[in-house]
């Protein structure tokens, strides 16, 4: 064998060895990829279904508002008659006292429920919870799609890497796909 054909033997065995690293790390990227795919997929669910939710609270507590308005203005109403009508028959003033009393325990109850988690104050509580989560998965997405842009060209650039056998294109997309990586990670971690 002539040293010509040894260094032609060497650089085959190199590019071989270049084109299975350059292989192996688009295999490790795809994985990635879907894992950033799956993120950020779950970080919209999160955002829809937390916004849905966090909507449903409020308007829960809303219509708890609407009700315990009308009835202040039932027992003011009722109040009010009392004081215009002072000559009323006994068993109706008792009646309508007994009924202002009702209402004010209505009203109050309203305002807290802690036993159901159903009065004006637990549902402001809950919408906020659901706020909370929500706008956790919207400063995690972007970062996921990120993630998925950087990773999809790494892997253009790497497979382009193989057919041109251009070493700057396999540092370039090592490099992005390294990119992509670290944005997946945040996008799980939010350190930035």
């Amino acid at each position: 064998m002539e040293a010509h054909e040894a260094s032609e033997m060497m650089e085959e065995t190199e590019g071989g060895a270049g084109k299975n690293r350059t292989a192996l790390t688009i295999s490790i990227l795809a994985m990635v990829l879907a894992i950033a795919s799956l993120g950020g997929s779950n970080a919209g669910k999160d955002v829809t279904q937390e916004n849905i939710l966090a909507a449903n609270s409020y308007a829960f507590y809303q219509a708890k508002s609407i009700r315990q308005t009308s009835l202040k203005i039932a027992a003011t109403d009722l109040e009010l008659q009392l004081l215009r009508e002072p000559g009323m028959p006994t068993a109706a003033k008792e009646a309508m006292q007994k009924k202002i009393e009702d209402y004010k325990k209505t009203i109050d109850r309203y305002e807290s429920e802690p036993e159901t988690k159903e009065g004006k104050k637990e549902l402001l509580a809950v919408a906020k919870e659901h706020e909370a989560v929500r706008d956790h998965a919207m400063r995690q997405d972007p970062w996921f799609d990120y993630a998925e842009g950087a990773l999809q060209i790494a892997i253009v650039l790497l497979s382009v890497a193989i057919v041109a056998g251009l070493p700057a294109l396999f540092w370039a997309g090592a490099t992005l796909g390294a990119l992509g990586s670290l944005f997946t990670i945040n996008g799980f971690f939010l350190f930035y």
